[in-house]
C-alpha cells in the first residue's frame, strides 16, 4: 500500500511503501521486525543504543540467518554520548593454513577470474574465514554498554527455541541457495526439511543455536575464541577440509579504528576506514558532485543520473587503491579525501556524455548483508553494518551448534601477486558504509545499508535525498537508486522509461533492475530532540521508536496507592 509520494521537479517520481517511527527516548532500526523489537526490549528496559545494537545482532543471527550470523565479520560505527565517534572493526581474516595458491583459479580472465575450480572458495569448508563477528558483538557491549550477555541474548534465545515464521523474503533466499544447501544434511534439516525450503508462514526452530547462545551467554565470547565450543567447531570443519583451525579462532583480534571524515555543503560525514572502501568512496563521490547544482537539476533527472554514474566510475577506477587490509595494502587515504583530488576529477566528467572511466578492480563482495541503525535518548549512536557474506554464508551448518560459517574467503582474488591474493592473517576487504551526518558537530543523520560492491553509491545518494534534494527520511530510504562500476549501468525499475532513454542517449548502457543495493535502515536527529527512523521497502526492515516515560511524581495514582 502506498503512503506517500514524492513528486521532482524534474525526472522521477516515485511512491514509498513503508512509515517511518518516530520516538523520543530511543530509536531503532533493523532488517527484520523481530529484530528490532528485540532492540527496542532493551532500550524500553532502561540500556542504551549499545545494548540495544547488540541484542539485535543476536536476533538477526536468528530470524534473518540467511545475511549474519556470530560466524561472520563487520565494522561498528559508534557515536559514544560524548561526541567521540570510532569504529570497531570485526572483519573476517584469512586462516593461517590459507595462502596465494591454496585455491586453484578456474580462469586467468573474465568474468571468471575471481572463480575457483569446485568452487572452493565459494561453497563449504574451505570457503570459511576465522570469524569476527562474535568477538565485535561482545566487546562493544563490554566497553560501552551496560547489561549482560544473558540479557541481550534473552530475545535471540526466545526466538531461536520457540520459532518464528519465515517471511517471502527468507523463502525467496532459501531458493537461491537451495541446490547447495539441500547437500549439507544438517542446513537442510533446518531450511529446507523434507526437501522443501521453508514458505511464507512456517514456523522455524533452531534449538542448537538456542542453546550455542546459552553458552555464549554463560561463557562470553572465549566460549568461541579459545573455549570448548570453538575447538568442536574447528575440530568438524577442519575434518571437513576447511583451513580454518582452532588456533585462528585464539588468535583473532578485533581493531578499533579512527573514522575518515569529509564534508558536503556543510555537512560532516564520517565513514568507516579501511580496510572499508566504503567511507573513502563516499566522501570521495560527494567531492566531486558539490561542484554541480544536484538541487537544481532535480533528483531522478536524466543529468542529475549522469553525474552520479561518472562519480561511480571515478570512484570505482580509484578503489583498487583503498581496497584491502591497510596492514598489507598501501592506501592514500589524505589524497582520495582531499578537495583539491576531488576538483581534478571532476574536471574529467564531461557533463552532456559518459566518458570511460575504467574501474581497475572487482570483487566477489556479496550483496548479502545486513545493517541495523539505533540510537537512545542520551546521544549514542550504532551505525552497523554485519554478514556473513553470501547467502547463507558457506551453505553448511556445524551439527549441533545451528551455526552457518562465512564463506568470506570468496572475496578474495585466488591468484597470487595481486592486491587482493590471500595471505595468512590478512582482512578481508569490504564496501561496508555505515555512515553519519553532522553539522556544527551534532548528529544529524546515520544511515547504512547490505548490498556488496552496491553499498557505498546507494549511501551516497542517500546523502544527496537528504542534503540536496530535501526530502523526508523515508523518502531518501525508498528513492530509486543507480549504479554502475564502469561497464552495465543498473537503474531501479521505477525510474521512467523516458528517464532511462534518456540517460541511454547520453552514453550509458542502462538496463532496468528491481533493486539496487539492500534495505536501508536509517535515523534521522530531528531539531526538537525527537529522531525519526526509517526502512526501505528492500528487505524486511522495521523501525520502532521509544517515547513515553515514567509517571510524573506526584501524580493521583502514585498518591493513591500510598494511602
Amino acid at each position: 500500500m502506498t503512503v506517500s509520494a514524492w513528486r521532482s521537479r524534474a525526472g522521477t517520481t516515485f511512491d514509498c511503501e513503508k512509515r517511518p517511527a518516530s520516538g523520543y527516548r530511543g530509536m531503532v532500526v533493523t532488517n527484520h521486525p523481530l529484530a528490532s523489537a528485540a532492540g527496542a526490549e532493551m532500550l524500553a528496559a532502561g540500556g542504551n543504543a549499545i545494548d540495544a545494537a547488540i541484542a539485535a545482532l543476536f536476533t538477526l543471527n536468528v530470524v534473518e540467518p540467511m545475511m549474519v550470523g556470530l560466524f561472520g565479520g563487520g565494522m561498528m560505527h559508534i557515536r559514544l554520548a560524548d561526541g567521540r565517534h570510532l569504529v570497531l572493526d570485526g572483519m573476517s581474516t584469512a586462516p593461517a593454513a590459507s595462502g596465494p595458491t591454496c585455491y586453484k583459479p578456474a580462469s586467468d580472465t573474465w568474468p571468471d577470474y575471481l572463480e575457483t575450480i569446485g568452487k572452493e572458495n565459494a561453497v563449504g569448508p574451505k570457503s570459511i574465514a576465522t570469524p569476527g563477528n562474535l568477538k565485535g558483538w561482545c566487546e562493544a557491549l563490554q566497553r560501552w554498554g551496560t547489561f549482560s550477555l544473558s540479557d541481550v541474548t534473552e530475545p535471540a534465545i526466545r526466538h531461536a527455541s520457540r520459532g518464528f515464521r519465515a517471511t517471502p523474503f527468507l523463502n525467496d533466499c532459501v531458493l537461491q541457495g537451495a541446490a547447495d544447501m539441500i547437500q549439507d544434511r544438517t542446513i537442510a534439516g533446518v531450511f529446507m526439511p523434507g526437501g522443501k525450503p521453508v514458505d511464507a508462514g512456517d514456523r522455524v526452530v533452531q534449538g542448537d543455536l538456542a542453546d550455542t547462545f546459552r553458552t555464549i551467554a554463560k561463557e562470553g565470547p572465549s566460549a568461541l575464541y579459545g573455549g570448548m565450543l570453538g575447538r568442536g567447531i574447528a575440530h568438524h570443519l577442519q575434518k571437513e577440509g576447511a583451513f580454518l583451525s582452532f588456533a585462528d579462532l585464539e588468535a583473532y583480534k578485533t581493531i578499533e579504528r579512527e573514522p575518515v571524515r569529509g564534508s558536503y555543503r556543510g555537512v560532516e560525514i564520517v565513514g568507516p576506514p579501511p580496510p572499508s572502501s566504503g567511507g573513502i568512496h563516499v566522501i570521495q563521490m560527494l567531492n566531486l558532485l558539490e561542484g554541480y547544482d544536484i538541487g537544481a537539476l532535480g533528483f531522478g533527472s536524466p543529468k542529475t543520473i549522469h553525474l552520479i554514474l561518472e562519480s561511480l566510475k571515478i570512484a570505482f577506477a580509484d578503489r583498487f587503491a583503498s581496497t584491502g587490509d591497510p596492514a598489507y595494502v598501501k592506501v592514500p587515504v589524505k589524497t582520495l579525501l582531499s578537495k583539491d583530488y576531488g576538483n581534478m576529477r571532476r574536471a574529467e566528467i564531461d557533463p552532456a556524455k559518459a566518458k570511460a572511466h575504467a574501474a581497475k578492480a572487482a570483487s566477489n563482495e556479496s550483496a548479502n548483508t545486513t545493517h541495523l541503525t539505533v540510537a537512545d535518548g542520551q546521544g549514542n549512536v550504532v551505525c552497523a553494518t554485519q554478514t556473513i557474506n553470501s547467502l547463507f554464508g558457506a551453505r553448511i551448518m556445524v551439527p549441533g551448534t545451528g551455526v552457518i560459517p562465512n564463506n568470506y574467503m570468496y572475496t578474495f582474488d585466488p591468484h597470487p601477486g595481486q592486491a587482493l591474493s590471500i595471505a595468512p592473517g590478512k582482512r578481508i576487504a569490504t564496501s561496508m558504509s555505515p555512515i553519519m551526518g553532522l553539522k556544527d558537530g551534532k548528529a544529524q543523520f546515520a544511515l547504512g545499508l547490505p548490498g556488496g560492491v552496491r553499498i557505498f553509491g546507494s549511501a551516497m545518494q542517500a546523502v544527496l535525498n537528504i542534503v540536496d534534494h530535501g526530502m523526508s527520511l523515508q523518502e531518501a530510504v525508498e528513492a530509486p537508486r543507480v549504479w554502475t562500476q564502469g561497464q552495465a549501468v543498473e537503474l531501479e525499475s521505477k525510474i521512467s522509461d523516458d528517464v532511462k532513454a534518456e540517460v541511454a542517449a547520453m552514453g550509458h548502457p542502462a538496463g532496468s533492475v528491481p533493486s539496487v543495493g539492500g534495505g536501508m535502515c536509517a535515523i534521522r536527529f530531528e531539531a526538537d530532540g525527537g529522531m525519526t527512523g526509517a526502512a526501505c521497502w528492500r528487505a524486511d526492515g522495521t523501525a520502532i521508536g521509544v517515547g513515553g516515560g515514567p509517571a510524573k511524581k506526584g501524580s493521583r495514582f502514585v498518591a493513591e496507592a500510598k494511602r
